[in-house]
Protein backbone atom coordinates (compact mmCIF):
# COMPACT_ATOMS: atom_id res chain seq x y z
CA UNK A 1 0.00 0.00 0.00
CA UNK A 2 0.72 3.37 -0.94
CA UNK A 3 1.86 5.85 1.86
CA UNK A 4 -0.56 8.48 0.74
CA UNK A 5 -3.29 6.09 0.37
CA UNK A 6 -2.72 4.62 3.62
CA UNK A 7 -2.68 8.62 5.15
CA UNK A 8 -6.06 9.01 3.27
CA UNK A 9 -7.65 5.27 4.86
CA UNK A 10 -6.49 7.02 8.37
CA UNK A 11 -7.77 9.86 7.67
CA UNK A 12 -11.20 8.73 6.85
CA UNK A 13 -11.28 6.09 9.72
CA UNK A 14 -10.48 8.54 12.03
CA UNK A 15 -13.49 10.69 11.44
CA UNK A 16 -15.57 7.79 11.80
CA UNK A 17 -17.19 6.83 15.34
CA UNK A 18 -19.10 3.82 15.04
CA UNK A 19 -17.64 0.68 13.02
CA UNK A 20 -20.42 -1.98 11.59
CA UNK A 21 -21.28 -4.16 14.22
CA UNK A 22 -19.17 -2.69 16.97
CA UNK A 23 -20.70 -0.22 19.27
CA UNK A 24 -19.77 3.37 19.93
CA UNK A 25 -16.72 3.92 21.88
CA UNK A 26 -16.35 7.62 22.49
CA UNK A 27 -15.17 10.51 20.05
CA UNK A 28 -12.64 10.05 17.19
CA UNK A 29 -9.02 11.26 17.98
CA UNK A 30 -5.56 11.73 16.06
CA UNK A 31 -3.63 8.69 17.31
CA UNK A 32 -1.09 10.43 19.09
CA UNK A 33 -3.53 11.87 21.53
CA UNK A 34 -3.51 8.53 23.10
CA UNK A 35 -0.23 8.62 24.60
CA UNK A 36 -1.14 11.63 26.23
CA UNK A 37 -1.60 11.75 30.03
CA UNK A 38 -3.58 13.15 33.16
CA UNK A 39 -1.78 14.36 36.11
CA UNK A 40 -2.95 11.80 38.80
CA UNK A 41 -3.06 15.09 41.45
CA UNK A 42 -5.50 16.71 39.20
CA UNK A 43 -7.28 13.38 39.21
CA UNK A 44 -7.40 13.49 43.24
CA UNK A 45 -8.60 17.25 42.96
CA UNK A 46 -11.67 16.61 40.71
CA UNK A 47 -12.56 13.83 43.07
CA UNK A 48 -12.42 15.34 46.11
CA UNK A 49 -14.73 17.99 44.79
CA UNK A 50 -17.32 15.34 44.04
CA UNK A 51 -16.79 13.57 47.74
CA UNK A 52 -17.14 16.41 49.53
CA UNK A 53 -20.21 18.05 47.47
CA UNK A 54 -21.97 14.91 47.87
CA UNK A 55 -21.40 14.92 51.86
CA UNK A 56 -22.51 18.31 52.29
CA UNK A 57 -25.68 17.66 50.63
CA UNK A 58 -26.22 13.94 52.68
CA UNK A 59 -24.57 11.25 51.07
CA UNK A 60 -23.45 8.62 54.14
CA UNK A 61 -21.09 6.63 50.80
CA UNK A 62 -19.61 8.32 48.21
CA UNK A 63 -17.75 6.77 45.27
CA UNK A 64 -15.75 8.41 42.15
CA UNK A 65 -14.54 7.02 39.39
CA UNK A 66 -12.82 8.99 36.75
CA UNK A 67 -12.15 7.39 33.45
CA UNK A 68 -10.22 7.83 30.47
CA UNK A 69 -10.89 4.64 27.86
CA UNK A 70 -8.82 4.79 24.47
CA UNK A 71 -10.02 2.28 21.66
CA UNK A 72 -8.25 1.34 17.98
CA UNK A 73 -9.17 -0.59 15.59
CA UNK A 74 -7.19 -1.81 12.47
CA UNK A 75 -9.97 -3.55 10.13
CA UNK A 76 -8.55 -4.56 6.63
CA UNK A 77 -9.79 -7.44 3.78
CA UNK A 78 -7.46 -8.89 1.28
CA UNK A 79 -5.27 -6.19 0.11
CA UNK A 80 -7.37 -3.20 1.60
CA UNK A 81 -7.36 -1.22 4.65
CA UNK A 82 -11.51 -1.31 5.19
CA UNK A 83 -11.38 1.32 8.68
CA UNK A 84 -9.15 2.66 11.28
CA UNK A 85 -11.29 4.45 14.06
CA UNK A 86 -9.06 5.91 17.20
CA UNK A 87 -12.14 6.87 19.88
CA UNK A 88 -11.58 8.51 23.02
CA UNK A 89 -14.28 8.72 26.16
CA UNK A 90 -13.61 10.71 29.28
CA UNK A 91 -15.17 11.55 32.08
CA UNK A 92 -16.39 10.94 35.50
CA UNK A 93 -19.12 9.19 37.62
CA UNK A 94 -20.38 9.60 40.95
CA UNK A 95 -21.99 6.79 43.24
CA UNK A 96 -23.84 7.48 46.47
CA UNK A 97 -25.92 6.40 49.12
CA UNK A 98 -28.12 8.74 50.59
CA UNK A 99 -30.92 7.80 52.88
CA UNK A 100 -30.53 4.19 52.22
CA UNK A 101 -30.61 4.33 48.59
CA UNK A 102 -27.98 4.57 45.77
CA UNK A 103 -28.06 7.56 43.31
CA UNK A 104 -25.84 7.76 40.34
CA UNK A 105 -25.09 10.46 37.82
CA UNK A 106 -22.09 11.18 35.63
CA UNK A 107 -20.48 14.36 33.61
CA UNK A 108 -18.29 14.99 30.55
CA UNK A 109 -17.91 18.52 31.81
CA UNK A 110 -15.10 18.24 34.61
CA UNK A 111 -14.82 21.84 35.91
CA UNK A 112 -15.30 22.36 39.60
CA UNK A 113 -18.79 23.66 39.20
CA UNK A 114 -19.97 20.73 36.70
CA UNK A 115 -18.23 18.00 39.17
CA UNK A 116 -20.01 19.50 42.46
CA UNK A 117 -23.44 19.98 40.25
CA UNK A 118 -23.44 15.85 39.22
CA UNK A 119 -22.30 14.64 42.49
CA UNK A 120 -25.47 16.80 43.86
CA UNK A 121 -27.61 15.89 41.46
CA UNK A 122 -26.59 11.73 42.45
CA UNK A 123 -28.04 12.49 46.24
CA UNK A 124 -30.46 13.69 45.34
CA UNK A 125 -31.50 10.52 42.57
CA UNK A 126 -30.55 8.25 45.52
CA UNK A 127 -33.05 9.95 48.32
CA UNK A 128 -35.57 9.32 45.55
CA UNK A 129 -34.65 6.18 45.12
CA UNK A 130 -34.72 5.33 49.06
CA UNK A 131 -38.69 6.58 48.99
CA UNK A 132 -39.10 2.93 46.86
CA UNK A 133 -36.73 0.62 49.09
CA UNK A 134 -37.81 -1.95 51.61
CA UNK A 135 -34.79 -1.83 53.54
CA UNK A 136 -31.71 -0.09 52.54
CA UNK A 137 -28.58 -0.87 50.80
CA UNK A 138 -26.17 -2.84 53.11
CA UNK A 139 -22.43 -2.78 52.13
CA UNK A 140 -19.67 -4.79 53.71
CA UNK A 141 -16.90 -3.09 54.94
CA UNK A 142 -13.72 -1.85 52.90
CA UNK A 143 -10.72 -0.74 54.32
CA UNK A 144 -9.15 2.32 52.32
CA UNK A 145 -5.98 2.12 50.91
CA UNK A 146 -4.78 5.66 50.75
CA UNK A 147 -3.24 6.55 47.45
CA UNK A 148 -2.05 3.74 45.55
CA UNK A 149 -1.73 2.88 42.13
CA UNK A 150 -1.53 -0.60 40.00
CA UNK A 151 -0.35 -0.62 36.65
CA UNK A 152 -0.57 -4.06 33.73
CA UNK A 153 2.67 -5.52 33.23
CA UNK A 154 2.74 -4.93 29.80
CA UNK A 155 6.29 -5.04 27.78
CA UNK A 156 5.32 -2.66 24.95
CA UNK A 157 2.29 -0.50 24.47
CA UNK A 158 0.54 -0.83 21.60
CA UNK A 159 -0.67 2.42 21.00
CA UNK A 160 2.91 3.38 20.32
CA UNK A 161 3.29 1.11 18.30
CA UNK A 162 2.94 3.15 14.59
CA UNK A 163 -0.08 2.50 12.92
CA UNK A 164 1.62 1.39 9.62
CA UNK A 165 3.33 -1.30 11.79
CA UNK A 166 -0.22 -2.87 12.28
CA UNK A 167 -1.78 -2.34 8.95
CA UNK A 168 1.48 -4.25 7.30
CA UNK A 169 0.97 -6.63 9.59
CA UNK A 170 -2.64 -7.64 9.23
CA UNK A 171 -1.81 -7.26 5.23
CA UNK A 172 0.49 -10.05 5.85
CA UNK A 173 -1.77 -11.95 7.52
CA UNK A 174 -3.90 -11.15 4.58
CA UNK A 175 -1.58 -12.33 1.85
CA UNK A 176 -0.55 -15.41 3.82
CA UNK A 177 -4.05 -16.73 3.97
CA UNK A 178 -4.84 -15.60 0.45
CA UNK A 179 -1.42 -17.63 -1.22
CA UNK A 180 -2.48 -20.54 1.09
CA UNK A 181 -5.82 -20.84 -0.89
CA UNK A 182 -8.38 -18.48 0.75
CA UNK A 183 -10.48 -16.93 -0.72
CA UNK A 184 -11.73 -14.23 1.51
CA UNK A 185 -10.12 -13.15 4.77
CA UNK A 186 -10.94 -10.54 7.17
CA UNK A 187 -8.01 -9.18 9.84
CA UNK A 188 -8.62 -6.86 12.92
CA UNK A 189 -6.57 -5.68 15.17
CA UNK A 190 -8.41 -3.95 18.24
CA UNK A 191 -6.24 -2.50 21.30
CA UNK A 192 -7.61 -0.80 24.59
CA UNK A 193 -6.29 1.36 26.87
CA UNK A 194 -8.27 1.96 30.14
CA UNK A 195 -7.15 4.84 32.44
CA UNK A 196 -9.26 4.62 35.45
CA UNK A 197 -9.06 6.42 39.06
CA UNK A 198 -11.26 5.47 41.78
CA UNK A 199 -11.85 7.76 44.77
CA UNK A 200 -14.06 7.19 47.92
CA UNK A 201 -15.14 8.22 51.27
CA UNK A 202 -13.60 4.58 52.68
CA UNK A 203 -10.56 6.59 52.50
CA UNK A 204 -8.95 5.14 48.84
CA UNK A 205 -7.31 6.78 46.23
CA UNK A 206 -6.60 3.89 43.37
CA UNK A 207 -4.83 5.03 40.10
CA UNK A 208 -5.04 2.49 37.38
CA UNK A 209 -3.55 1.41 34.26
CA UNK A 210 -5.10 -1.22 32.23
CA UNK A 211 -3.97 -2.94 28.57
CA UNK A 212 -6.10 -5.22 26.47
CA UNK A 213 -5.57 -6.66 22.71
CA UNK A 214 -7.54 -8.78 20.25
CA UNK A 215 -6.07 -10.01 17.22
CA UNK A 216 -8.40 -12.16 14.96
CA UNK A 217 -9.32 -13.11 11.37
CA UNK A 218 -11.98 -14.52 9.64
CA UNK A 219 -11.20 -16.70 6.29
CA UNK A 220 -13.52 -18.48 3.83
CA UNK A 221 -12.60 -20.73 1.33
CA UNK A 222 -15.08 -22.26 -1.31
CA UNK A 223 -15.04 -24.92 -3.32
CA UNK A 224 -15.39 -23.89 -7.14
CA UNK A 225 -17.05 -26.73 -8.45
CA UNK A 226 -19.95 -27.04 -5.92
CA UNK A 227 -20.07 -23.95 -4.23
CA UNK A 228 -19.73 -24.90 -0.82
CA UNK A 229 -17.67 -23.03 0.91
CA UNK A 230 -16.07 -23.38 4.88
CA UNK A 231 -14.61 -20.91 7.19
CA UNK A 232 -11.97 -21.27 9.83
CA UNK A 233 -11.83 -17.84 12.65
CA UNK A 234 -8.27 -17.17 14.19
CA UNK A 235 -6.96 -19.58 17.17
CA UNK A 236 -5.94 -16.28 19.02
CA UNK A 237 -6.92 -15.19 22.53
CA UNK A 238 -8.16 -11.39 23.15
CA UNK A 239 -5.47 -10.45 25.99
CA UNK A 240 -4.61 -8.52 28.90
CA UNK A 241 -0.98 -7.57 27.62
CA UNK A 242 0.72 -4.96 25.56
CA UNK A 243 2.12 -5.59 21.83
CA UNK A 244 4.31 -8.17 22.67
CA UNK A 245 1.12 -10.48 22.58
CA UNK A 246 2.11 -10.54 19.13
CA UNK A 247 5.49 -11.99 18.93
CA UNK A 248 5.75 -15.05 19.21
CA UNK A 249 8.82 -17.30 20.17
CA UNK A 250 9.75 -20.83 19.70
CA UNK A 251 8.86 -22.11 23.32
CA UNK A 252 5.51 -20.42 22.96
CA UNK A 253 4.04 -23.32 20.47
CA UNK A 254 2.28 -25.81 21.38
CA UNK A 255 2.29 -28.70 18.48
CA UNK A 256 -0.75 -30.64 17.28
CA UNK A 257 -2.82 -31.22 14.53
CA UNK A 258 -2.50 -27.39 14.31
CA UNK A 259 0.19 -24.95 15.77
CA UNK A 260 -1.25 -23.45 19.16
CA UNK A 261 -0.18 -20.74 21.31
CA UNK A 262 0.85 -20.20 24.75
CA UNK A 263 1.18 -16.96 25.90
CA UNK A 264 2.30 -15.20 22.42
CA UNK A 265 0.45 -15.36 19.09
CA UNK A 266 1.98 -15.52 15.27
CA UNK A 267 -0.87 -14.39 13.17
CA UNK A 268 0.51 -14.88 10.11
CA UNK A 269 1.42 -18.68 10.69
CA UNK A 270 -2.47 -19.11 11.84
CA UNK A 271 -3.41 -17.31 8.77
CA UNK A 272 -1.70 -19.94 6.70
CA UNK A 273 -2.57 -22.77 8.91
CA UNK A 274 -6.25 -21.59 8.78
CA UNK A 275 -6.17 -20.97 4.87
CA UNK A 276 -4.64 -25.07 4.16
CA UNK A 277 -7.60 -26.14 6.84
CA UNK A 278 -10.32 -24.11 5.33
CA UNK A 279 -9.83 -26.45 2.41
CA UNK A 280 -9.42 -29.76 4.24
CA UNK A 281 -12.56 -29.15 6.03
CA UNK A 282 -14.42 -29.14 2.96
CA UNK A 283 -13.16 -32.81 1.87
CA UNK A 284 -13.26 -33.88 5.67
CA UNK A 285 -15.89 -36.34 6.70
CA UNK A 286 -19.36 -35.14 8.05
CA UNK A 287 -20.09 -36.54 11.48
CA UNK A 288 -21.82 -39.56 12.43
CA UNK A 289 -24.23 -38.44 15.38
CA UNK A 290 -23.75 -40.15 18.89
CA UNK A 291 -22.40 -40.62 22.26
CA UNK A 292 -18.61 -39.30 21.83
CA UNK A 293 -15.84 -38.40 24.21
CA UNK A 294 -14.25 -35.61 23.69
CA UNK A 295 -10.96 -33.95 24.10
CA UNK A 296 -11.60 -29.89 23.91
CA UNK A 297 -8.79 -27.47 23.54
CA UNK A 298 -8.69 -24.66 25.82
CA UNK A 299 -9.22 -22.54 22.56
CA UNK A 300 -12.86 -23.85 22.85
CA UNK A 301 -13.43 -24.53 26.47
CA UNK A 302 -12.97 -21.18 27.54
CA UNK A 303 -16.30 -20.44 25.93
CA UNK A 304 -17.98 -23.27 27.52
CA UNK A 305 -17.00 -22.39 30.79
CA UNK A 306 -17.39 -19.11 29.98
CA UNK A 307 -21.49 -19.89 29.62
CA UNK A 308 -21.58 -22.90 31.80
CA UNK A 309 -19.76 -21.74 34.90
CA UNK A 310 -19.50 -18.00 34.62
CA UNK A 311 -22.71 -16.94 34.12
CA UNK A 312 -24.32 -19.34 36.41
CA UNK A 313 -22.50 -18.40 39.18
CA UNK A 314 -22.96 -14.77 39.11
CA UNK A 315 -24.96 -13.97 42.44
CA UNK A 316 -27.20 -11.34 40.50
CA UNK A 317 -28.47 -13.97 38.48
CA UNK A 318 -29.21 -16.54 41.48
CA UNK A 319 -30.97 -13.73 43.06
CA UNK A 320 -33.14 -12.86 39.81
CA UNK A 321 -31.54 -9.76 39.48
CA UNK A 322 -30.75 -10.29 35.63
CA UNK A 323 -34.17 -12.34 34.73
CA UNK A 324 -35.29 -9.82 32.49
CA UNK A 325 -32.41 -9.31 30.46
CA UNK A 326 -29.41 -11.96 30.90
CA UNK A 327 -31.55 -14.19 32.48
CA UNK A 328 -31.37 -15.99 35.78
CA UNK A 329 -29.56 -19.45 36.87
CA UNK A 330 -29.79 -23.00 37.97
CA UNK A 331 -27.42 -22.54 40.47
CA UNK A 332 -30.07 -21.25 43.13
CA UNK A 333 -29.42 -20.28 46.78
CA UNK A 334 -30.45 -23.93 48.43
CA UNK A 335 -27.42 -25.68 46.18
CA UNK A 336 -24.87 -24.10 47.77
CA UNK A 337 -26.69 -23.99 51.18
CA UNK A 338 -26.64 -27.74 51.40
CA UNK A 339 -22.75 -27.87 50.62
CA UNK A 340 -22.75 -31.09 48.94
CA UNK A 341 -24.47 -30.13 45.42
CA UNK A 342 -22.16 -32.00 42.71
CA UNK A 343 -21.89 -29.25 40.16
CA UNK A 344 -19.30 -31.79 38.72
CA UNK A 345 -17.27 -34.45 39.66
CA UNK A 346 -14.32 -34.56 41.72
CA UNK A 347 -11.77 -34.12 38.85
CA UNK A 348 -13.62 -30.56 38.43
CA UNK A 349 -12.33 -27.52 40.81
CA UNK A 350 -13.12 -24.10 39.41
CA UNK A 351 -11.85 -20.70 40.74
CA UNK A 352 -12.30 -16.75 40.21
CA UNK A 353 -9.22 -14.90 39.86
CA UNK A 354 -9.29 -11.16 39.61
CA UNK A 355 -5.29 -10.88 38.77
CA UNK A 356 -4.20 -13.40 36.63
CA UNK A 357 -1.50 -12.49 34.16
CA UNK A 358 -2.26 -11.68 30.89
CA UNK A 359 -5.98 -11.95 31.95
CA UNK A 360 -8.65 -9.28 30.06
CA UNK A 361 -10.27 -8.98 33.64
CA UNK A 362 -6.89 -8.50 35.35
CA UNK A 363 -6.74 -5.38 37.99
CA UNK A 364 -5.54 -4.59 41.11
CA UNK A 365 -8.99 -3.32 42.18
CA UNK A 366 -12.50 -2.86 40.87
CA UNK A 367 -14.85 -0.19 40.28
CA UNK A 368 -15.53 -0.73 44.06
CA UNK A 369 -12.17 0.29 45.19
CA UNK A 370 -12.13 -3.56 46.28
CA UNK A 371 -8.35 -5.34 46.29
CA UNK A 372 -8.75 -8.74 44.15
CA UNK A 373 -7.65 -11.52 44.52
CA UNK A 374 -8.52 -15.30 43.83
CA UNK A 375 -11.52 -17.54 45.06
CA UNK A 376 -13.00 -21.10 44.71
CA UNK A 377 -16.29 -21.35 42.91
CA UNK A 378 -16.48 -25.33 42.47
CA UNK A 379 -14.27 -27.68 44.78
CA UNK A 380 -14.04 -31.19 43.99
CA UNK A 381 -17.17 -30.95 42.49
CA UNK A 382 -19.11 -29.12 45.17
CA UNK A 383 -20.68 -25.89 44.62
CA UNK A 384 -18.94 -23.95 47.25
CA UNK A 385 -19.17 -19.74 46.44
CA UNK A 386 -20.30 -17.42 43.76
CA UNK A 387 -19.50 -14.47 42.57
CA UNK A 388 -20.77 -10.99 45.10
CA UNK A 389 -19.90 -7.53 45.33
CA UNK A 390 -20.07 -5.22 48.38
CA UNK A 391 -24.30 -4.76 48.27
CA UNK A 392 -24.71 -8.61 47.62
CA UNK A 393 -21.71 -10.53 50.20
CA UNK A 394 -23.59 -10.52 53.18
CA UNK A 395 -26.58 -12.29 51.38
CA UNK A 396 -24.05 -15.45 51.24
CA UNK A 397 -22.63 -14.70 54.80
CA UNK A 398 -19.48 -12.94 53.28
CA UNK A 399 -17.58 -10.22 55.79
CA UNK A 400 -16.28 -8.83 52.45
CA UNK A 401 -16.67 -8.03 48.71
CA UNK A 402 -14.86 -10.68 45.93
CA UNK A 403 -14.15 -7.55 44.35
CA UNK A 404 -15.86 -8.25 41.45
CA UNK A 405 -17.55 -5.08 40.03
CA UNK A 406 -17.08 -3.31 36.95
CA UNK A 407 -18.92 -0.63 34.71
CA UNK A 408 -17.87 -0.28 31.01
CA UNK A 409 -17.23 3.46 30.93
CA UNK A 410 -17.17 6.76 33.57
CA UNK A 411 -20.86 7.49 32.34
CA UNK A 412 -22.11 3.29 33.54
CA UNK A 413 -22.90 2.80 36.72
CA UNK A 414 -20.51 -0.22 38.43
CA UNK A 415 -22.26 -3.47 38.55
CA UNK A 416 -21.61 -7.47 39.32
CA UNK A 417 -19.58 -8.65 36.89
CA UNK A 418 -18.07 -11.79 36.15
CA UNK A 419 -13.76 -12.27 37.20
CA UNK A 420 -11.94 -14.36 35.07
CA UNK A 421 -13.16 -18.13 35.72
CA UNK A 422 -11.08 -21.02 35.12
CA UNK A 423 -10.86 -24.43 35.34
CA UNK A 424 -7.78 -26.42 37.58
CA UNK A 425 -5.38 -28.05 35.04
CA UNK A 426 -4.05 -31.45 36.77
CA UNK A 427 -1.37 -31.74 39.39
CA UNK A 428 -0.20 -34.45 38.04
CA UNK A 429 1.88 -34.85 34.94
CA UNK A 430 -0.48 -35.64 32.10
CA UNK A 431 0.06 -34.62 28.33
CA UNK A 432 -2.27 -34.10 25.69
CA UNK A 433 -1.05 -37.04 24.63
CA UNK A 434 -2.19 -39.01 27.41
CA UNK A 435 -5.55 -37.82 27.21
CA UNK A 436 -6.02 -38.96 23.59
CA UNK A 437 -4.24 -42.03 24.23
CA UNK A 438 -7.08 -43.61 26.56
CA UNK A 439 -9.98 -42.31 23.88
CA UNK A 440 -11.39 -45.29 22.23
CA UNK A 441 -14.00 -43.30 20.22
CA UNK A 442 -14.04 -39.44 20.58
CA UNK A 443 -13.18 -35.89 19.39
CA UNK A 444 -10.54 -34.02 19.40
CA UNK A 445 -12.11 -30.22 19.12
CA UNK A 446 -10.15 -27.01 18.91
CA UNK A 447 -11.28 -23.55 18.48
CA UNK A 448 -14.74 -21.79 19.67
CA UNK A 449 -18.17 -21.41 16.95
CA UNK A 450 -21.11 -21.07 17.56
CA UNK A 451 -23.63 -21.85 20.56
CA UNK A 452 -26.46 -21.61 22.50
CA UNK A 453 -27.69 -21.73 26.04
CA UNK A 454 -30.87 -21.60 28.14
CA UNK A 455 -31.81 -18.67 30.29
CA UNK A 456 -30.57 -20.91 33.41
CA UNK A 457 -27.37 -21.70 31.71
CA UNK A 458 -28.13 -25.31 31.69
CA UNK A 459 -28.83 -26.82 28.71
CA UNK A 460 -26.38 -25.81 25.84
CA UNK A 461 -24.79 -26.62 22.62
CA UNK A 462 -21.19 -26.08 21.49
CA UNK A 463 -19.58 -26.24 17.98
CA UNK A 464 -15.91 -25.03 17.13
CA UNK A 465 -13.15 -24.83 14.54
CA UNK A 466 -11.29 -27.73 13.83
CA UNK A 467 -12.62 -31.17 14.51
CA UNK A 468 -10.44 -34.68 14.47
CA UNK A 469 -11.31 -38.06 14.78
CA UNK A 470 -9.87 -40.12 17.48
CA UNK A 471 -9.89 -43.62 17.20
CA UNK A 472 -8.48 -46.29 19.25
CA UNK A 473 -6.31 -43.68 21.09
CA UNK A 474 -5.17 -42.16 17.91
CA UNK A 475 -6.05 -39.03 15.70
CA UNK A 476 -8.24 -40.44 12.35
CA UNK A 477 -8.24 -37.53 10.39
CA UNK A 478 -10.67 -34.58 9.78
CA UNK A 479 -14.69 -34.52 10.96
CA UNK A 480 -17.03 -31.71 10.16
CA UNK A 481 -20.60 -30.51 11.14
CA UNK A 482 -20.05 -31.21 14.62
CA UNK A 483 -21.55 -30.25 17.59
CA UNK A 484 -21.72 -31.52 21.27
CA UNK A 485 -25.20 -31.36 23.27
CA UNK A 486 -25.42 -31.72 27.02
CA UNK A 487 -26.65 -30.17 30.39
CA UNK A 488 -24.32 -28.32 32.63
CA UNK A 489 -24.47 -30.77 35.09
CA UNK A 490 -24.03 -33.91 33.21
CA UNK A 491 -21.49 -32.34 31.65
CA UNK A 492 -19.08 -31.21 34.22
CA UNK A 493 -19.84 -34.81 35.73
CA UNK A 494 -18.47 -36.34 32.75
CA UNK A 495 -14.89 -34.94 32.88
CA UNK A 496 -12.46 -37.32 32.77
CA UNK A 497 -9.86 -35.04 33.97
CA UNK A 498 -6.96 -32.34 31.93
CA UNK A 499 -3.90 -31.61 30.88
CA UNK A 500 -1.26 -30.42 33.27
CA UNK A 501 -0.09 -26.75 34.13
CA UNK A 502 2.30 -27.11 30.85
CA UNK A 503 -0.41 -26.54 28.68
CA UNK A 504 -2.52 -24.22 30.13
CA UNK A 505 -4.31 -21.49 28.47
CA UNK A 506 -6.22 -18.03 28.19
CA UNK A 507 -8.80 -17.51 25.99
CA UNK A 508 -11.48 -15.34 26.12
CA UNK A 509 -14.43 -12.51 25.24
CA UNK A 510 -13.91 -8.80 24.78
CA UNK A 511 -17.35 -7.95 24.46
CA UNK A 512 -19.17 -9.76 27.19
CA UNK A 513 -23.01 -7.89 27.11
CA UNK A 514 -25.04 -8.04 30.45
CA UNK A 515 -27.22 -5.50 32.18
CA UNK A 516 -29.82 -2.78 30.73
CA UNK A 517 -28.90 -0.54 30.05
CA UNK A 518 -26.44 -2.73 28.05
CA UNK A 519 -23.20 -2.95 29.25
CA UNK A 520 -20.08 -4.92 27.89
CA UNK A 521 -16.97 -6.06 29.61
CA UNK A 522 -13.62 -8.70 28.59
CA UNK A 523 -12.86 -11.62 30.57
CA UNK A 524 -10.92 -14.75 29.99
CA UNK A 525 -11.32 -18.27 30.97
CA UNK A 526 -8.13 -20.65 30.96
CA UNK A 527 -8.17 -24.60 31.45
CA UNK A 528 -5.82 -27.36 30.34
CA UNK A 529 -6.67 -29.83 27.52
CA UNK A 530 -9.23 -31.56 28.99
CA UNK A 531 -11.32 -34.82 28.47
CA UNK A 532 -15.20 -35.18 29.04
CA UNK A 533 -16.53 -39.07 28.75
CA UNK A 534 -19.67 -39.77 26.41
CA UNK A 535 -21.01 -36.60 25.27
CA UNK A 536 -23.98 -36.56 22.75
CA UNK A 537 -22.89 -35.69 19.16
CA UNK A 538 -25.32 -33.93 16.48
CA UNK A 539 -24.56 -33.82 13.24
CA UNK A 540 -25.09 -29.81 12.45
CA UNK A 541 -25.72 -30.07 8.59
CA UNK A 542 -28.72 -32.60 9.35
CA UNK A 543 -30.21 -31.04 11.97
CA UNK A 544 -30.88 -27.44 9.85
CA UNK A 545 -34.63 -26.44 9.67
Amino acid sequence: MKRRDFIHLAGMGASAAVLAGIPSFGKAIPPERALETIDVAQKKQMADVALNAARSKGATYTDVRIGRYLNQFVITREDKVENIVNTESYGMGVRVIANGGWGFAATDKLDKDSIAKTAELAVAIAKENSRLLSEPVQLVSQKGYGEVSWKAPIEKNSFEVPLKEKVDLLLSVNDAAIKGGANYINSFLFTVNEQKYFASTDGSYIDQDIHRIWPTFFITKIDAATGKFETRNALSAPMGMGYEYLNARPQDKIKGPTTLYKGRYDMIEDARAGAQQAGEKLKAKSVEAGKYDLILDPSHLWLTIHESVGHPTELDRVLGYEANFAGTSFLTLDKWESKKFNFGNKNVNLFADKQQVGSLGAVGYDDEGVQCGRWDLVKDGILVNYQAIRDQAHIIGLTASQGCCYADSWSSVQFQRMPNVSLQASKEKRSVDDLIKNVEKGIYIIGDGSFSIDQQRYNFQFGGQLYYEIKNGKIAGMLKDVAYQANTHEFWNSCAGTADESDYRLGGSFFDGKGQPSQSSAVSHGSATTHFKGVNVINTSRNIG
